[in-house]
């Protein structure tokens, strides 16, 4: 009985351990993540909390008062973090490919998938919370300009957000990881682009709604460039390509590697 008692602490304690190294291991995804859904909540609760009591007239004050600043904060935060961080990944990059070694590039291929993983988190909250509210908010309430509530949310905060992670990852993954440095991934070049390229596109929106489209209609040419450039994600599977093929080839070596350590030591015990 005292053995059982002892081999199962002992299994515990082994499987609070793993649990333990996992969240450590994992905590990039888990924090940035977690904050990304929390603002996304946020945002979500005060959309349906104010967007109709003084969201529906943009020449009222109440609408001044409580959601111009909110769109000027969220353009201000995401240029800066943009800006910042892609200037300080930039200025901290490896200028020698050969000295990062096969388990450290190993492990920052494990870092670029963290990276990534947060972005498809956001990207799933936009596409479940916000683009379908912003359709509906559209056919129960007169368009006025591109400033509504819903667009406040999406065009100006939501999307771009997207592109100012995309930017500082791929400037990071193109100065950290040997097999991307001196040159440019062009399925991740693809995705950059193709994202960025959306902030534009709003503009062709919403000239098309002021003079030809006064209801929202999701087969509109106006809509057309959304979906084009949405296409852009589909490079992500050659990229995926590209990060598990590189992967693949370095736990082959370095598992050879810990193999043949392991034997020499074996041999001279």
């Amino acid at each position: 009985m005292a053995q059982t008692n002892t081999a199962t602490v002992a299994l515990d304690s082994g499987a609070e351990s793993k649990l333990a190294g996992h969240f450590r291991r994992n905590r990039i995804v888990y924090i940035l993540a977690s904050i990304l859904l929390g603002i996304g909540l946020a945002y979500r609760i005060y959309l349906n909390t104010m967007a109709f009591s003084v969201g529906t007239d943009f020449y009222s004050p109440e609408f001044q008062k409580y959601w111009m600043p909110v769109l000027y904060g969220e353009v201000l935060f995401l240029g800066l973090f943009t800006v910042c961080t892609s200037v300080y990944v930039w200025l901290t990059r490896e200028r020698d490919a050969s000295a990062i070694s096969p388990e450290l590039e190993l492990s920052r291929y494990w870092k670029l998938l963290s990276f990534l993983t947060v972005i498809g988190i956001w990207v799933a909250a936009i596409a479940t919370n916000a683009v379908e509210s912003d359709a509906a908010w559209h056919q129960v309430t007169i368009r006025d300009t591109d400033f509504t509530p819903t667009h406040i949310f999406i065009f100006y905060f939501a999307l771009p957000a997207l592109t100012a992670f995309l930017i500082p990852t791929f400037i990071w993954a193109h100065t950290r990881i040997p097999a991307f440095m001196n040159k440019i991934s062009i399925p991740f070049l693809c995705v950059v682009l193709g994202i960025f390229m959306i902030m534009p596109n709003y503009g062709f929106n919403e000239w098309g709604h002021t003079f030809f489209y006064a209801e929202e209609l999701f087969a509109a040419p106006v809509h057309w460039g959304f979906v084009f450039l949405g296409w852009s994600l589909f490079f992500l599977v050659p990229l995926g390509v590209q990060i598990f093929t590189n992967m693949g080839r370095l736990i082959a070596q370095t598992t050879a590697t810990e193999s043949t350590a392991s034997t020499e030591e074996r041999q001279v015990i």
